[in-house]
This record gives structure tokens, C-alpha cells and sequence, in this order.
């Protein structure tokens, strides 16, 4: 489970700098790999929903910001981008099998297209924060973002290549990676923020981000999802 104090993520803040040379290039050495030797797989569209792909630190949080947002059916907390089949939680938590926490949003593309799902993905996160966001820090709370075709691939690199020109060119931490499968989560972590509203974790972390998104972005949310309506 996740574990916050205010000494821990005192120390994860102040060690992120140093890390983050080594491991942003590390990632972007994988992240060219894998573009070219991996197809995307296309997910096909069911009863008119799509479905995309994001990694963008705790799953919790991430569920929860795109759940709010109008068009998504559904966000499903899981694992992808690593190399291992089958992964736990407690096996990603290692950093070893190569997976972030991600989601699976399901969407209507008639109301929320890809290219705004590309930018509530960028508007809810750090995105120079490399290897985590906020106090979440490691591999398996990296930022990836999944292409399934080209012209999904094109909608994020113009996105990235638009931020870098306030933040600096290479400073997007977020990886682009062709999508290839997603492993869905443990029942337990599905609708966690919501189930769990008084959760330490959720309290603290999850919530304020995903009040500071829909702060940001009123005109996305689905009536009634504001969380201070709640």
C-alpha cells in the first residue's frame, strides 16, 4: 500500500535531482528501442467505446482524474511497459519487471477525443518529474504514454513538442511507447480513491491532484464529478 509521511517525501524531493540525469537517459535509450522494434497493437473499438493507455504515477490517482472527465465509461487500474507476463503489485513495487502503474480508459470518442485524453494526461501531472510525481518515486511510477497507430503518435508528439517549448526541449519526462498489453490490476485497487476516501494516501496525495485538475480544466468534468461537491 502506499505510505506517506512528510520526512519521506522530504527525502524523495530532495533525491530526485540526481537521479533523474542517469534515468532520463536510460529511458529514452528504451523508449527509441522500443519504437523501433515493436508494432503497436491496435485495440479495436467494442459497442462504439475506444480505449487508451497512460501511466502517469499512482494508478489511484490517475483513475480517479479520468474517471471525472466527460466521455470516459470507465478506468481500469493495471500494469504495462514492462517485460514481465502476469505482474502483481507487489512485484512491480520491486522496479525489476519493467512495468509503470498505468490505466485503461474507456472512451467515447463521439464526446472526448484521443488528442483531449493526451491533454488531461499532461494537465494532471509534473511533467519534467522523472521516474515518479509527487512522493511516488521509481521506475513503476514513471510517465508513459501509449500510442496504438501513428495518428495517435503524432497527436503526443505535437503535444510534447508544444509543452517543450515553455519547459525546454527534452524536459517532458514522459516516455512514448507503443502500446502492446495491458495487465489489469488487483480488484482491490479498482475505485480505490473513491472506496477509500479517508485513506492517509488518498488524503493527502490523491486527492489534492485531482482537485488541482479539475481546477484547472471545469469545462472537461462530468456534472456532479466536482470533488468538492462531493
Amino acid at each position: 500500500m502506499k505510505r506517506i509521511t512528510i520526512a519521506l517525501a522530504a527525502v524523495f524531493l530532495l533525491s530526485i535531482p540526481a537521479a533523474c540525469q542517469s534515468s532520463n537517459k536510460s529511458n529514452k535509450e528504451k523508449e527509441a528501442m522500443a519504437q523501433q522494434n515493436v508494432e503497436p497493437v491496435e485495440v479495436p473499438m467494442q459497442n462504439g467505446m475506444a480505449k487508451a493507455y497512460f501511466a502517469s504515477g499512482c494508478f489511484w490517482c490517475v483513475e480517479a482524474i479520468y474517471e471525472s472527465v466527460k466521455g470516459v465509461e470507465e478506468s481500469i487500474s493495471g500494469y504495462s511497459g514492462g517485460h514481465t507476463e502476469n505482474p502483481t503489485y507487489e512485484a512491480s513495487n520491486t522496479g525489476r519487471t519493467g512495468h509503470a502503474e498505468a490505466v485503461e480508459i474507456i472512451y467515447d470518442p463521439s464526446v472526448v477525443s484521443f488528442k483531449t485524453l493526451v491533454d488531461v494526461y499532461f494537465g494532471s501531472q509534473n511533467i519534467t518529474q522523472v521516474n515518479g510525481q509527487g512522493p511516488d518515486y521509481g521506475s513503476q511510477y514513471r510517465s508513459i504514454i501509449f500510442y496504438q497507430n501513428d495518428e495517435q503518435k503524432n497527436i503526443i508528439d505535437n503535444k510534447i513538442a508544444e509543452l517543450e517549448k515553455e519547459v525546454g526541449e527534452g524536459k517532458v519526462a514522459a516516455q512514448v511507447l507503443p502500446f502492446e498489453k495491458f495487465w489489469e490490476g488487483e480488484a482491490y485497487h479498482q475505485d480505490y480513491e473513491r472506496l477509500h476516501p479517508d485513506q492517509g494516501y488518498i488524503r493527502n496525495v490523491s486527492v489534492p491532484r485531482l482537485k488541482k485538475f479539475q481546477k484547472k480544466y471545469p469545462e472537461l468534468i462530468k456534472e456532479g464529478a466536482m470533488h468538492n461537491e462531493h
